[in-house]
């Protein structure tokens, strides 16, 4: 039993998350490279409709662990399955998402298996000519960008950053096989008790969906400036978000942070209100297609980084933008 890449997959609502459709995308362009099966190890209850989509998605053999106690389980038990897997399946390769879930096992694995691990990676490909991995990541901040190889028999594990590569397309007509791995005793390695989980309601249009976002900063001034981003938001068909500021001071949820500490999008339009374009932020929407800048300083970083700009308080900005736009679509 053996797979050159494997893909650690997150499973949500018996769907595969849009980190693994990206994760899969990676699995496919290794495995092409070296010319070995792409795997993905699929773990939770009622798994098997979750394990097709992910052979539409370019798996060619998924592996099974039924763990009904997953879904509320600690990282020691994640670990614990992925590494007996692991040592059944024998990928070079072992890939996660640089998620929650994904921080916390990857090194954890790693330390298990006696592999090389590269966290928070935006690329990742095989090098021809001596076979090693190549993983790209960001440092300083995301001012510069440093490649890191991997030589020697493996496995090499990579966590990859959100919205760093396109998701793969599933294509319905594709065939692999399912294999299920018996792995007991996996409870032994609890060492957190879950205490409670909340769940928190998302009104409109997930950030990691949504086509275009519109963004605010510390320039906003308060909850209430947020009301006039949610009008244009609405009227766009596109979603908030906000810098760390707003989220600290608790004008905002966390969820909707977009930046290093924050969530990684990638939408067709980013229109950025009163943000001052700290590099801290822009590692959050820097791959966005088009930028629009929004804030009363001309001399704002953001201005730097962004397509289009206007110079003006956003409390008249916004709100004529939302007008026109409705004008426009009558």
């Amino acid at each position: 039993m053996t797979a050159g890449i494997l893909v650690c997959t997150e499973i949500s609502d018996g769907r595969a998350t849009t980190m693994t459709k990206e994760l899969m995308q990676a699995g496919q362009k290794l495995a092409g490279r070296i010319n070995r099966p792409l795997g993905a190890l699929v773990i939770g209850k009622n798994i098997r409709e979750a394990a097709g989509e992910i052979v539409s998605l370019g798996a060619d053999t998924v592996y099974l662990v039924d763990a009904p106690a997953f879904r509320d389980s600690s990282p020691d038990v994640y670990t614990a399955i992925v590494a007996r897997a692991c040592r059944e399946i024998t990928p070079l390769v072992i890939l996660f998402g640089q998620t929650d879930i994904g921080r916390d096992v990857a090194p954890s694995l790693a330390a298990q298996l006696g592999a090389a691990v590269t966290m928070d990676c935006v690329g990742v490909d095989i090098d021809p000519q001596t076979g090693s991995l190549v993983q790209t990541r960001p440092v300083y901040g995301g001012n510069a960008t440093a490649i890191w190889t991997s030589g020697g028999p493996g496995p090499f594990i990579v966590a990859m950053r959100p919205r760093s590569l396109p998701a793969a397309e599933p294509d319905r007509n594709r065939t692999g096989e399912l294999v299920t791995l018996n792995i007991a005793d996996y409870e032994s390695a609890h060492r957190i008790e879950l205490v409670e989980t909340r769940t928190e309601q998302i009104r409109g249009i997930k950030l990691e969906d949504a086509k275009t976002i519109v963004s605010g900063g510390g320039g906003i001034g308060g909850p209430e400036g947020f009301k006039i981003l949610e009008e244009l938001a609405q009227v766009l068909g596109g979603a908030v978000a906000a810098t760390r500021v707003p989220c600290d001071e608790g004008w905002v949820s966390s969820s909707i942070e977009v930046g290093q500490t924050g969530s990684i999008v990638t939408p067709d339009l980013y229109i950025a209100v009163g943000i001052s374009g700290a590099v801290q932020h822009m590692i959050g929407c820097a791959n966005s297609k088009r930028i629009v800048a929004i804030n009363r300083d001309p001399d704002a970083h953001i201005f730097q980084e962004a397509d289009l700009g206007i110079v003006g308080d956003y409390r008249k900005v916004v709100p004529a933008l939302t007008e026109a736009i409705k004008k426009i679509q009558k």
